[in-house]
């Protein structure tokens, strides 16, 4: 027998099929995952346990008149294969390929963008609102994740549904894992739901009672559904009083198997058919298919290249900077009774899962709910404790406010550890961290580190412990330059820069992991007869006056380097900081241009924006006094 994957370009194709071709279907799928991410990486895992939802949701309703809003959207490559794009599937997260999460540029089908958590049933209610203003018919379906629910906006959400929009699905995917195991109350709740066989076996019974009453008797079949939907709402009352949809408006469905197409292509035809919001509860098992993927449900969340037969991928003995900020906050917590661990359900990203083993007691997963997590740091800290939120850059900024009015405003002792400070690679402009030093640094009483190897990073947070008032730590994904870490960090002078190399004709300041960029620049331009100073800043904010003000009264050029936007960046607070001390040396920025930038590996989009030695040199060269006749070629 053929591929039936092979015959399918677009959803209307996927119609053409037969019920009973659809189970072979999502096992070609499912091969078609596991192969190719093998090769790419990705997110294996989420996307291995949608595909007999992916495929019910297509074979119902019609993409693109019809919307489906994925939550985070990192579970739509199936989405994908199925619209149009399997030609180009290899290609996923890959430069100039296709994203790892929706965009609306990439196919009419993405009719929405996310890569963070929470957001599906907000856009999708203002979608099915702007629906219904319109007068037009299609269907919006939000898909989420049990994990969404852990965030405060899906809330708000479900408290505005009921009186903005007429007909609203949401999809609850419930695998009892975000990247990790769901946490709180809202997961216990809905174990509680899953676990109860009465309630279980509702929605089934009324279904069969809704086709006796349609056929038996002289209702009609509307009249029997609209009987029978309030039949079953008395008798969930009598069985769980307080379901929580149904008391923010949502009428509840299910649980129901999330794998068996059959069930989920009826259901879909019976919800379309309501006028009002309903929430349907699936459940599904994340990583369904691949052993390796079900055993390491958080390796296979987003993963690297592995090996398609045995999971397995390929391991470095070097730690990285997320190993290295949670074996050290392990220290910290040894040598002081007050040191907390918060993480914001990313225990594994952050590697807070190295910390939690050794300090249950002070190791606290929030769930996907920073805005809550710096608030509950906040607390923490007007008691004594010294809390460390390990929250990726690209999350923090969810919870700016509570940054700006709680922690700071207040001058409390919170670390904000702020992982993946930088580009975040193959995840693209959802996920990279390229904005905190903009929306951090006009916050005062702020302290705003940024260290240039391991060894800083532990020092920085040996610093951030002692010190009385907020402050924040940026530091990349991945590796370091593979700096020895000692064993007892020290503390470290704040608002003081660390002078690398002396050299008086131009001062480079390099920032974090762009100083080995700076020492390269610095060896083009003493080859070609130019003196250059390296500086190693340490701290953005507070920045050292002292030393910026020393190089640039005797430089002819300075240059800044820095692994994020330009715009309110590093190097603006050093323009800043001359025009301040009244001096007009020209300063080359060196950074992130004013846009969002897609995903790739990171040495070609920086290579790809001049994030380079090369492309520095040629910038800042006018500037100097020729002292050499090489050129540029001669040293690039």
């Amino acid at each position: 027998m053929g591929s039936l994957l092979n015959t399918i370009s677009s959803p209307a194709d996927l119609k053409k099929l037969s019920l009973d071709q659809l189970a072979p279907l999502a096992e070609e799928i499912r091969q078609e995952l596991i192969t190719t991410l093998s090769k790419t990486g990705g997110h294996l895992g989420p996307n291995l346990g949608v595909v007999e939802l992916t495929i019910a949701l297509h074979y119902v309703f019609e993409t693109p008149k019809d919307n489906f809003v994925f939550d985070v959207s990192h579970q739509a490559y199936v989405h994908k294969l199925l619209t149009g794009r399997r030609d180009r599937f290899h290609t996923i997260r890959q430069p100039g390929g296709l994203n790892g999460f929706m965009l609306r540029e990439e196919s009419e089908h993405d009719c929405y963008g996310a890569g963070h958590a929470g957001t599906a049933l907000s856009a999708a209610l203002g979608m099915a609102t702007a629906r219904d203003m319109r007068g037009s018919k299609e269907h919006v379906v939000a898909l989420c994740g049990d994990a969404a629910l852990t965030c405060g906006i899906t809330y708000e959400a479900m408290n505005n549904a009921r009186s903005h929009a007429k007909g609203l699905i949401c999809v609850l995917n419930d695998n009892e894992w975000s990247i990790d195991k769901n946490v709180g109350a809202i997961a216990d709740y809905l174990v509680k739901l899953v676990t109860n066989p009465k309630y279980s076996h509702l929605h089934e019974k009324a279904e069969k009672f809704i086709s006796w009453l349609g056929e038996k008797t002289k209702f009609g079949k509307d009249n029997a559904l609209r009987f029978a939907q309030k039949v079953e709402e008395g008798v969930k009352g009598l069985i769980l009083p307080n379901v929580i949809f149904e008391e923010l408006g949502f009428s509840y469905y299910g649980p129901i198997d999330g794998h068996d197409t059959k069930l989920l292509i009826k259901t879909f035809e019976f919800l379309k058919t309501l006028d009002h919001p309903v929430v349907l509860h699936v459940l599904t098992k994340k990583g369904k298919g691949f052993d390796p993927a079900i055993e390491k449900k958080k390796k296979f969340h987003g993963v690297a290249p592995y090996n398609a037969e045995t999971g397995e991928t390929a391991a470095s003995a070097q730690r990285t900077y997320s190993e290295v900020f949670a074996d050290t906050l392990s220290h910290l917590a040894d040598i002081n009774k007050n040191v907390v661990g918060i993480t914001a359900a990313m225990p594994n990203g952050t590697c807070l899962d190295r910390f939690q083993p050794k300090h249950p007691d002070r190791y606290f997963d929030v769930g996907i709910a920073e805005e809550h997590g710096v608030l509950f740091a906040a607390g923490l800290a007007t008691k004594g404790f010294k809390p460390f939120c390990a929250i990726y850059s690209t999350f923090l900024q969810r919870a700016f406010d509570q940054i700006v009015h709680d922690v700071c405003l207040q001058n409390l002792p919170v670390v904000f550890c702020m992982d993946r400070g930088s580009l975040s690679g193959d995840d693209g402009p959802t996920h990279h961290g390229l904005f905190d030093i903009s929306y951090l640094r006009s916050v005062p009483d702020l302290v705003l580190f940024h260290p240039a190897t391991e060894d800083e990073l532990a020092d920085m947070m040996f610093t951030a412990m002692h010190h009385p008032g907020p402050s924040a730590i940026r530091y990349p994904r991945g590796l370091g330059p593979g700096a020895k870490v000692k064993d007892h960090p020290q503390l470290l002078p704040i608002g003081k820069a660390e002078v690398v190399k002396h050299g008086k004709d131009v001062a480079i300041f390099g920032l974090g992991q762009m100083l080995p960029v700076a020492q390269e620049l610095a060896a083009k331009l003493e080859a070609l007869g130019h003196s250059a100073a390296v500086i190693n800043p340490r701290t953005v904010k507070p920045l050292d006056l002292g030393t910026l003000e020393f190089f640039a009264r005797g430089a002819e050029a300075i240059v800044t380097l820095e692994d994020h936007v330009l715009a309110g960046g590093f190097g603006s607070i050093v323009l800043e900081s001359l025009n301040v001390l009244a001096l007009k040396t020209p300063v080359v920025r060196v950074g992130w241009p004013d846009q969002f930038i897609e995903h790739g590996k990171p040495d070609q989009l920086k290579a790809k924006y001049g994030l380079t030695a090369a492309a520095a040199l040629e910038r800042v060269l006018p500037l100097l006094s020729k002292k050499s006749g090489g050129g540029v070629a001669a040293v690039a």
